[in-house]
């Protein structure tokens, strides 16, 4: 049987891109070693017809069969990502690859790179088709829910192996090194044997671009620093994340903030989330019009969005990227005693810009979302962080993806909205405590449902509200005449 799975992942391989059939011996011969079968049968069963995810599977089946792994989480991750990485050209084919597909079009080019990360499993699709998906209307247009199901839990003998690991190693030194690229992997940290990156130059820097293993939305994909270094929002960011639109205009591109709390899962390596996929906030209308007197050659709008958003629209570069960073300058030291905004405590800064670029009508666009992480005893997380009451939903930090509205919620959620679904169908039901007082009002807005799709529905629309709440705590100025406030200081002269 197990030939017959080689073959099989030897024919999907061809047939999508992956090998040349003058690569089939030589990768025939690679793993057949890495399952230490000396050789193949003389007359070759027929190759089994199914996916290269799945048939990955069944070798791994095979591989904890006969005692080459433990059916241990790490162990069986780093056996795939090496049976995978007999299949994957070496990073430079890949870069010339990519770079003469670029000659026909920048979407040529990414989509190789795309169907190439997936087809080597190293996108891990069939996990993600676990997560659950669904749109939600809302006040702000159809907000994007996704509650993330794509991460396998760690068993018992994992985790004790991880607790075992001496914590001494520093190779590579994060997760979005370029060091990681090939790298087999280790107790505690993924494997990476099957790992590509692509190097975009922008400015005078060397940056990478690769594809998230476990992907929220179309082509989401992270371009990193070539040096690690913490995470940093200043004018040459504004620079680098308009340089790579022009180089890629179907992509948008953008940063977490640089400070706790508001930023990203991963403040310590400079890098940046790129994808082909309108956000809801992408097509979100204008709230009001702004005038900022000394660059004519800028259109600058407020967004109707829960988040504040100045959006920046102009064919000028130059001019776009200096109202930019005249913007973040002013904010970085901004203070707002009404609306509880200060920009310091001591040395300690609060006030930072999650922005966001892509190329619209042939011109640049530029969202900058002001940001405050400031903390008080009423709200020990965060002022301008999802408060209390929508913590039973999502309490952690609000980064990029969520700022431009679409939620990543816990896994525990699946089950625990089914529980909620049962009782506003009226039957025995094991809420949680925490979503009581949530479910009750939903029940008392809604009556008993009939069946339980209605009740899975208004849960779906009622989580969508409180989404939409958890953006809207996250959100600076809560008034228009706050953002006037700050509009004032852009204008006065410096």
């Amino acid at each position: 049987m197990i030939y017959s799975i080689i073959e099989g992942l030897i024919q999907q391989s061809t047939k999508n891109g992956l090998i040349e059939s003058a690569d089939q011996i030589y990768v025939r011969n690679q793993v057949i070693a890495l399952l230490n079968l000396e050789s193949i049968p003389e007359e070759m069963p027929v190759a089994l017809q199914d996916t290269i995810p799945n048939l990955l599977e069944e070798v791994l089946a095979y591989a904890v069969e006969q005692q080459l792994i433990e059916d241990i989480f790490d162990e069986k991750e780093i056996f795939a990502a090496n049976i995978m990485n007999c299949f994957v050209a070496r990073p430079s084919e890949i870069q010339a690859a990519f770079y003469k597909k670029y000659e026909t079009s920048p979407k040529a080019a990414t989509d190789y790179f795309y169907n190439l990360s997936k087809n080597s499993n190293y996108i891990q699709m069939n996990r993600i088709k676990k997560n659950i998906h669904f749109k939600a209307e809302t006040a702000y247009g159809k907000l994007d829910i996704t509650i993330n199901l794509s991460k396998p839990e760690k068993d018992p003998e994992q985790l004790k192996r991880e607790r075992q690991m001496k914590q001494s190693i520093s190779y590579p030194k994060c997760l979005l090194c370029v060091e990681n690229e090939g790298y087999k992997g280790r107790v505690g940290y993924p494997a990476r044997a099957n790992h590509r990156l692509v190097k975009v130059p922008l400015g005078d820097e060397n940056w990478y671009f690769q594809y998230s293993p476990y992907v929220y939305y179309n082509e989401h994909s992270i371009v990193l620093s070539e040096k690690h270094r913490d995470m940093k929002i200043n004018q040459d960011t504004f620079e680098r994340l308009v340089t790579f639109t022009e180089k890629f205009p179907h992509y948008f591109i953008g940063s977490n903030a640089d400070l706790p709390i508001v930023g990203g899962s991963i403040l310590s390596h400079d890098h940046y989330q790129a994808g082909n996929y309108e956000f809801t906030m992408t097509n979100a209308e204008t709230a009001f019009s702004i005038d900022l007197q000394r660059y004519s050659d800028v259109t600058a709008s407020i967004l109707n969005w829960p988040l504040s958003v100045i959006r920046l629209h102009s064919k000028n570069k130059k001019a776009l990227l200096s109202l930019a960073n005249h913007i973040l300058q002013t904010w970085k030291y901004y203070d707002d005693k009404q609306a509880g905004i200060r920009a310091f405590s001591e040395d300690i800064p609060h006030n930072t810009i999650t922005p966001i670029a892509r190329m619209r009508d042939n011109s640049y666009e530029l969202d900058l979302v002001l940001r405050n992480n400031r903390t008080s005893d009423e709200h020990p997380l965060g002022i301008f962080h999802p408060h209390e009451d929508v913590h039973h939903i999502k309490k952690e930090n609000i980064g990029l993806i969520e700022v431009m509205g679409l939620a990543v919620l816990p896994p525990r959620l699946k089950d625990e909205l089914i529980e909620i679904q049962h009782f506003l169908c009226g039957e025995a039901s094991n809420i949680e405590a925490y979503h009581q007082e949530w479910a009750e009002q939903i029940r008392q807005n809604y009556g008993i449902c009939s069946n339980f799709e209605q009740a899975g529905m208004i849960i779906q629309r009622e989580l969508g509200q409180k989404f939409t709440k958890v953006l809207e705590d996250a959100g600076v100025f809560k008034e228009k005449e706050a953002f006037k406030r700050f509009i004032k200081v852009l204008n006065t002269p410096s």
